[in-house]
């Protein structure tokens, strides 16, 4: 990098999304650092997918959120910053609620105070969640054939919207809702530049799905390999899913408008035409794929929505943005990478009876 270059500085940069963000500036010829404490199973090998396509443009630096020193010395350059470096699990978030604060919250004010400590603060976007609205206080959910839906026609017309109370729920709820506020109010308080997507499910190539993050990914996975899944609740959660070369085209035009969208926070996901239950994404799969996976059930879980599906209209008024990929189109892509990821040997690999794991919508 020159020394009068300024960077992209990406938090959590070798992630799913993360390394997808890296690849659309790379792909422009800007520099980029990624800031990542490699610490989710998979993502070394994003990291090696950025390093081998574009060399010395990538700058990698292997740190954690929690030190704030390490925060620092990584914006030094930065003239934009997105800030995806997150404990990502509720279920990991009930088991340690203090590591999911410091990484969540603590993590996201360390990044705050970097660029706050900065001659001229690099503008921010941060990815928050749908659960900062944890049960949507004030909307009811009917049960209609393989999934729920909104009673009231306006909601189900046009999802949620950011005027739906928050409400945190769960550790994670509460560490990403706390990180939300931050960031919103460090807009207000000391006029940084920086903007808020809660998000609602993102899938598509580099995403190394589990149970408990990534799940349209998971269940492709787990199809291909012939293992069980279990569902938690009825499976008929609804989500709205977004493919995620419509999530870095959103971020990229809010890096761009950030003087008139700072301070601001946006619901992103597919919106009410990209819709799917759980159910209904099984199916999508055996009509692909040609089997699907044994799947049993157990009860709910801790802040698991029957339905959310974002109301995307104030980001698309804001910026003119819109999702262009469709439900199928965007499965049929990301099952076309996980095979050639898996390799052949996965795809005809027997049915294996192993332990179930744990799903539920994100």
């Amino acid at each position: 990098m020159k020394p009068s270059e300024r960077q992209v500085v990406i938090f959590g940069g070798a992630g799913f999304i993360g390394c997808n963000v890296a690849q659309s500036y790379l792909s422009e010829g800007r520099s980029v650092l990624v800031f990542d404490n490699l610490s989710r199973p998979g993502v070394e090998k994003n990291l090696r997918w950025l390093q081998e396509q574009h060399g010395d443009r990538l700058q990698v630096e292997l740190g954690d959120v929690q030190d704030a020193k390490a925060v620092r010395r990584a914006l030094r350059h930065a003239s934009e910053a997105f800030h995806f470096a997150a404990q990502v699990a509720v279920t990991t978030s009930l088991e340690d609620p203090v590591h999911d604060f410091q990484v969540n919250a603590l993590g996201t004010l360390n990044v705050l105070e970097g660029l706050r400590a900065m001659e001229t603060p690099a503008s921010l976007v941060f990815t928050s969640t749908n659960k900062v609205y944890g049960g949507l206080r004030g909307h009811r959910f009917a049960a209609e054939a393989r999934r729920y839906q909104p009673v009231d026609p306006a909601t189900r017309a046009e999802g949620i919207s950011e005027q739906c109370p928050l409400d945190f729920e769960s550790p994670y709820g509460c560490s990403k809702g706390t990180a939300d506020q931050y960031v919103l109010d460090y807009a207000r308080s000391y006029g940084l530049r920086t903007a808020v997507f809660r998000m609602s499910c993102i899938y598509g190539p580099r995403q190394f799905g589990t149970e408990d993050q990534g799940w349209v990914a998971h269940f492709l996975i787990r199809t291909l390999k012939r293992q069980p899944i279990t569902l938690y609740g009825d499976g008929m959660q609804v989500r709205d899913i977004l493919f995620v070369e419509d999530l870095v085209r959103a971020f990229r035009l809010a890096q761009a408008r950030m003087d008139q969208v700072s301070g601001e926070a946006f619901n992103i996901g597919g919106g009410p035409s990209r819709t799917v239950s759980l159910l209904e994404l099984l199916e999508l799969i055996e009509e692909l794929i040609g089997h699907r996976p044994e799947v049993s059930f157990e009860g709910w879980r801790t802040g698991d929505q029957r339905y959310y599906v974002s109301d995307t209209r104030k980001f698309q008024a804001a910026t003119g943005w819109a999702p262009r990929v469709g439900v199928r189109e965007g499965v049929a892509r990301l099952l076309h990478w996980l095979e050639d990821m898996l390799g052949e040997a996965a795809q005809r690999q027997p049915a294996t009876r192993q332990e179930p794991v744990e799903t539920h919508a994100g």
